[in-house]
């Protein structure tokens, strides 16, 4: 054997072994990262052993003696299966991404340190050591505890051993900071009146007021109350597009929250009474609609101790139940859209070396100021000052110079947030434990009264008992909603101006004066993010209303059924009919008459429904979004354009009334010479659509599929982003549906980071079904699994019976495992 063989045989050998001890190092590092299921195990902090018993999915049930042992316990379960979830939010909370992340985080970083999440919370807890439930104080104290032990308990998760992070202690500041995220998340009324003020800027031609009534209309049936010229008045003061340039850097930071895992924007729930019921007690199904990543925001747990038996969805952070069913009562929220939050313009000065100052009504005062340093993975660090005026943080502070929006005659601006949630005086765990017990309809409102933010339509649904054989069911809409002043001309609706008193917030509604109904003779409630009050409701609660297409869709169902039981709710959770089609369908199908045979053929019939193995959604949704870029791309301009339709916004309520009109001066390209009409752009849409799918899916329009195309992804923060990592982290699957169906699959109008159209990033990662009459039938689902470990078998394990709108028991569950904590 010559010497060059033997050399590359123990060369062979050589890597061999290295490959071996390899895989022996990450099986090793598997086994001690993956979370103890089995035995005892030794959990200081403790006072009593809590037994935390698994079913075959992974969902836990939490039996302690007391409710700080089982807060310890769901703590510890938490950082088990979610270490790296609970890292990241602890990091947005903290404006601490860019630690991790790099420099693309940074812009992030700039408006959560900005806007003062975490100094707010800080002053929360601070302000429940003397005025808090101290129970609640306790049980936060113990989840916090509980997660630290649990962090303890198991080698860090992959993505700290990749980043090079180690854990630090988590705090009971950290979940206020995250209740705090949960509230701006589902309350984003500001970025609508950051868009008009933007419009206000950009639009050409005159009747600006006019034109972007045009583009956010009213909700259908409504008016807009009379309101100033806002685009005047921005004109007078003197912006221009250099204060275009710097929103849209303000713009371009909330937009990276949604990369974090953090976005909201619709839900649904109904309850029907025992007297439209099958079983003669109440039923109550709800799916809130949020970020869809990989693991889901959502874990399902069990929880048990004195005086609480409680079942449902949690949000890894907090202790309690958010979402589920205890033994008397269950209850299911839906986002109101409330207008809980004002921009201000606020005048600035600053004399020579001296502090800044805002104008007031009484002439000037002094900002607020801090200084916040972030530091940036790779080294270096940015120190930047933050401010606050009266009305609260300069959210403009977040741009990456401090610039300030310059206005005629040397006058210098910025913008602040009033925002309720930001108030002090709150007690979010304690409400949120009231509700964990509550034993009827009554005890379920009077707990409410607690709640501060953000506003959400609750439904409960109460158990049969003696003198209330059928149970009840009612709706309520909770939350901090601020008054404002008749002469406020500008209605809440644009960034107004913080010098005038007019602007100013008045007191609170009092918890009466919000909406709420019981035991409605329909025998049914139902929400979805639609106008909750009539006419007849003397206080303003909100402009923003979604589009009513799911509501008028669930309507129809429990209306059409004299009874339901919990298949037919099923049903509707499953129902892709979206009724928004019928709306801008007619000018597709004259445009695809127009087209040739192909187009025409696959449309007809078509009437909206939106299964994912048929091509008619592709064509209408490739359609829409080429027309919707025709028809507002030339009067926004493409950087503006590009950036609200990336937002989610999908102007859909605008296109539903201007198309209608042929000659709508939006329908003409001011780009081109010629004028365009509302024919003609559908056309060349179409045109431009159809040779997209052509290039996507083939040349036969009939072999096309929407769900080849329309792709539930569950992003995975940092490693979707990794090629190579991306197929074991990311959650993807095909799904039907659109923004509109009750299944709620969200079509993206632009593109995602990734360049794919069409993604839904967004819908009803947990979906649930309560009996009342007998809960060992209720039902729940998340969308991909409680583990956030990837070689876990609970990773996904969730995701095909979520895509096929199946469910789990929620309550009865054989256990699998039982791991005992001892103090």
């Amino acid at each position: 054997m010559s010497k060059l063989s033997l050399w590359a045989r123990r060369l062979g050998r050589g890597l061999l072994v290295l490959l071996l001890l390899a895989l022996l190092a990450a099986a090793y590092y598997a086994w001690r990262a993956s979370p103890r299921h089995q035995g005892l195990l030794q959990a200081p902090g403790l006072k009593q052993e809590v037994r935390v018993q698994r079913d075959a999915h992974g969902v836990p049930t939490l039996k302690a003696k007391s409710i700080t042992d089982l807060a310890f316990a769901v703590g510890f379960s938490h950082a088990q299966d979610r270490g790296w979830q609970l890292e990241v939010q602890r990091r947005i909370g903290q404006g601490r991404l860019a630690e991790a992340f790099g420099a693309t985080a940074l812009e992030t970083d700039r408006f959560l340190r900005a806007l003062g999440v975490h100094r707010v919370a800080q002053a929360q807890w601070a302000w429940q050591e003397k005025h808090g439930d101290p129970e609640a104080r306790a049980a936060l104290q113990a989840y916090a505890a509980g997660v630290n032990a649990g962090w303890r308990s198991q080698a860090r998760p992959p993505e700290m051993v990749v980043l090079g992070l180690s854990f630090e202690e988590f705090t009971p500041v950290d979940s206020l900071a995250w209740a705090l995220m949960m509230a701006w998340d589902l309350g984003t009324n500001w970025n609508t009146e950051l868009l008009r003020l933007r419009l206000a800027l950009q639009l050409p031609g005159g009747e600006r007021l006019q034109r972007i009534q045009d583009l956010l209309p009213p909700y259908p049936g409504d008016r807009y109350p009379e309101t100033d010229d806002y685009p005047a008045l921005y004109a007078e003061l003197g912006l221009g597009a250099q204060a275009q340039t710097q929103l849209a850097q303000v713009a371009a930071a909330t937009q990276r929250f949604a990369e974090s895992g953090v976005e909201g924007a619709g839900s649904n729930n109904w309850a029907v009474a025992g007297s439209r019921s099958s079983t003669g007690q109440p039923l109550l199904a709800n799916d809130p609609h949020l970020k869809l990543q990989s693991p889901t925001l959502w874990y399902l747990a069990r929880l048990q101790a004195p005086g609480l038996k409680v079942a449902g969805a949690m949000l890894p952070g907090l202790p309690f139940i958010t979402l589920g069913q205890n033994e008397h009562i269950a209850w299911a929220f839906t986002n109101t859209g409330p207008d809980t939050q004002d921009l201000y313009l606020e005048e600035l000065r600053q004399g020579a070396g001296g502090p800044w100052e805002a104008r007031t009504p009484d002439g000037w005062a002094p900002l607020s100021t801090r200084e916040e340093v972030i530091r940036i993975r790779g080294g270096g660090e940015e120190r930047m000052q933050v401010r606050a005026s009266r009305h609260g943080p300069l959210i403009s502070d977040a741009g990456p110079g401090r610039e300030l929006l310059e206005g005629r005659d040397g006058r210098r601006f910025a913008l602040a947030l009033r925002w309720a949630a930001l108030d002090v005086e709150q007690d979010p765990t304690a409400t949120s434990l009231r509700v964990n017990r509550a034993s009827s309809v009554d005890a379920f409102f009077e707990a409410m009264r607690g709640w501060h933010s953000p506003q959400q339509n609750m439904l409960v649904a109460e158990r049969g008992a003696e003198g209330k054989p059928q149970g009840e069911i009612a709706y309520l809409a909770p939350a901090r909603v601020p008054t404002r002043s008749s002469e406020n001309r500008l209605h809440g609706l644009a960034p107004a101006p913080g010098w005038d008193a007019r602007y100013d917030w008045g007191p609170y509604l009092p918890f009466e004066a919000l909406p709420r109904q019981r035991q409605p003779t329909r025998g049914w409630l139902a929400t979805a993010n639609q106008k909750i009050h009539g006419a007849d409701y003397p206080h303003h609660l909100s402009h923003e209303w979604a589009l009513p297409h799911r509501q008028q869709r669930i309507e129809q169902w429990l209306q059409d059924r004299p009874q339901h039981d919990l298949d037919s709710l099923a049903a509707l959770h499953a129902d892709q009919k979206s009724l928004s089609v019928p709306k801008l369908l007619p000018l597709l199908q004259k445009a695809a008459r127009a087209h040739g045979q192909q187009a025409f053929d696959v449309l007809r019939g078509f009437s909206g429904d939106m299964q994912a193995d048929s091509p008619a959604p592709a064509i209408y949704w490739a359609w829409v979004r080429q027309l919707t870029l025709a028809v507002l791309e030339d009067d926004l301009g493409e950087p503006l354009a590009k950036q609200t339709l990336g937002a989610g916004r999908s102007f859909q309520s605008a296109l539903e009334v201007l198309l209608k009109n042929e000659q709508q001066p939006w329908c003409d390209d001011r780009r081109t010479p010629a004028v365009e009409t509302c024919s003609q752009q559908a056309q060349l849409a179409l045109q431009r659509a159809m040779d997209e799918l052509s290039q996507r899916l083939g040349p036969d329009p009939q072999r096309w599929r929407w769900g080849e195309l329309h792709q539930a992804k569950g992003e995975h923060r940092p490693f979707s982003r990794v090629p190579l990592l991306r197929p074991f982290f990311e959650v993807k699957g095909p799904v039907g549906g659109d923004t509109y169906t009750v299944n709620v699959a969200r079509v993206r109008l632009s593109a995602d980071w990734a360049g794919d159209f069409y993604t839904d990033d967004h819908g009803p990662a947990y979906r649930a079904l309560y009996d009342l009459a007998n809960p060992q039938q209720s039902r729940a689902i998340i969308s991909t699994g409680q583990s956030g470990l990837p070689w876990s078998r609970h990773y996904r394990d969730q995701l095909q019976p979520w895509l096929d709108v199946k469910y789990l028991p929620l309550w009865q569950a054989a256990a699998k495992s039982e791991l005992v904590l001892m103090p």
